[in-house]
């Protein structure tokens, strides 16, 4: 098993390059977002949930995402957790995810953690102009979370820009890879495809 970590900014698009990724070396692997992991915080009302900095490493529960990874590692399944944006806390589902040869994880704060950086097998930092970002976080908020645009504005400048200056950007100095642009680099993506490829057909070697 070879676990890929995709790090960066919020709306820098981790997800895309992920996706692409995924379709690209064309195999069984599966995508995990650090976003499930997000502490439930359900003893809290939904007004102190909602002050909540969700872009703080302490928001995460980290070592649970630990916890999987090196299960899936062993050959165990996991449930991971299904986290509602609406409501700002998970929900009482998980989704089970088999330990296929690929996993894929996405996060603004992978690579801050160092027992989760240990984890990983390959290193990925998206790296997007803040424009562009805070861009595709406010479409993305106000469509698919039903947050206002002010909501968001107010966010950003609160919370997501100073967190992103004192966590996610100085993370970068740990990727193996640092991508521009994200899952629009086809150039980086056809690198880590080959690295992937080259390890699926490592392992059916000694398969044999």
């Amino acid at each position: 098993m070879i676990i890929v970590g995709i790090a960066g900014g919020t709306g820098s698009g981790k997800t895309t390059f992920a996706q692409s990724l995924q379709r690209a070396i064309r195999h069984d692997s599966v995508i995990i977002s650090q976003d499930s992991y997000y502490y439930a915080n359900e003893h809290l009302s939904f007004a102190q949930r909602v002050k909540i900095n969700y872009d703080h490493p302490d928001a995460f529960e980290n070592a649970l995402l630990v916890e999987h990874l090196q299960r899936l590692k062993a050959g165990e399944k996991v449930r991971v957790p299904v986290y509602d944006f609406k409501e700002y806390t998970r929900t009482d589902r998980f989704v089970e995810v088999e330990p296929y040869p690929i996993i894929l994880v996405e996060g603004i704060l992978l690579l801050h953690d160092p027992a989760l950086r240990a984890e990983l097998d390959i290193k990925v930092f998206i790296d997007t102009d803040p424009d562009v970002r805070i861009l595709r976080r406010l479409m993305r908020d106000v469509t698919e979370r039903r947050r206002t645009m002010e909501s968001v504005v107010k966010q950003y400048l609160n919370t997501v820009k100073p967190m992103h200056e004192a966590f996610v950007e100085p993370s970068k100095k740990y990727a193996d890879l640092i991508v521009p642009e994200g899952g629009f680099n086809t150039v980086a993506l056809d690198v880590v495809t080959a690295m992937l490829r080259e390890y699926l057909r490592k392992q059916e070697e000694n398969k044999q």
